[in-house]
């Protein structure tokens, strides 16, 4: 990473923006503030910023309303800011393509820590973007009629159709393909994808793994492709054929 990274902080509260942005700027990021959804979709018309933490709870915004409308035409990575008890709220942001969450009361530690693991994934291609391939010879990967074509970071399903996946979701893919028919436990996905330390109480990597089972599974509630290993953690259960994408990935309209 080159130059310093620009964190947009999204918070209607002037105590913990000011709070964010001591910790942010302590750790060698620079700070751009936000009290609500116009402000933000204004700063987001004129730059983009390295990340941007988004409080769920906005007063008279709706914080999940506006992950939704930042995810229509920007990729950039969302860290969502809940209260401890806003686990549907969580669930919800994550299926939205938010890339993580941090809690409140939250730990300065746990803060950067979060927001370092996720600018390590690699980028996510903006929504509306049509990038022409980078070249014919890339390496993909097979599985089950599904094609992932690393270097585009393309994930297309049996139909034909881009899966949608986030920076999140791909990172945690990739791990597995890698890996496939290894048992790997919830230690070794956090590490794996940039995690940060967790406790037995922190869901993050199973609300990963089932947003991931809804976009790459025939059937997401009887999985066939990422299966639970009780007490331990996840396997990749599926055969990975790796070949030459020689004639391109086409998508369905």
């Amino acid at each position: 990473m080159t130059g310093t990274q620009t964190i947009l902080v999204v918070e209607d509260e002037q105590t913990v923006r000011a709070l964010l942005r001591t910790v942010l700027e302590e750790g060698g990021f620079a700070v751009e503030e936000a009290e609500g959804s116009a402000a933000a979709m204004a700063y987001l018309a004129r730059e983009t910023p390295s990340l941007i933490t988004l409080d769920l709870h906005l007063g008279a915004d709706n914080g999940l309303d506006l992950a939704r409308e930042i995810r229509r035409s920007h990729s950039v990575p969302i860290v969502m800011v809940t209260g401890q008890g806003d686990v549907i709220d969580r669930v919800v942001g994550l299926e939205l393509g938010a890339d993580d969450y941090i809690s409140k009361p939250f730990h300065v530690r746990e803060v950067l820590a979060r927001i370092r693991a996720v600018l390590r994934r690699p980028p996510q291609a903006a929504p509306e973007t049509g990038d022409p391939p980078k070249d014919d010879t890339c390496v993909a990967h097979h599985f089950d009629g599904v094609t992932v074509v690393p270097d585009r970071m393309e994930v297309i399903d049996r139909d034909g159709r881009d899966c949608g996946l986030t920076s999140g979701d791909f990172a945690l893919l990739m791990v597995f393909l890698e890996r496939p028919k290894r048992v790997l436990s919830r230690d070794q996905l956090m590490d794996l994808t940039g995690g940060v330390e967790w406790s037995p109480l922190d869901r993050t990597i199973d609300n990963q793994v089932a947003r991931l089972r809804k976009k790459i599974e025939r059937n997401p509630s009887d999985p066939k492709l990422i299966k639970t290993v009780r007490g331990v953690g996840y396997t990749f259960a599926c055969d990975v054929d790796r070949k030459g994408d020689q004639d391109g990935v086409s998508r369905s309209a």
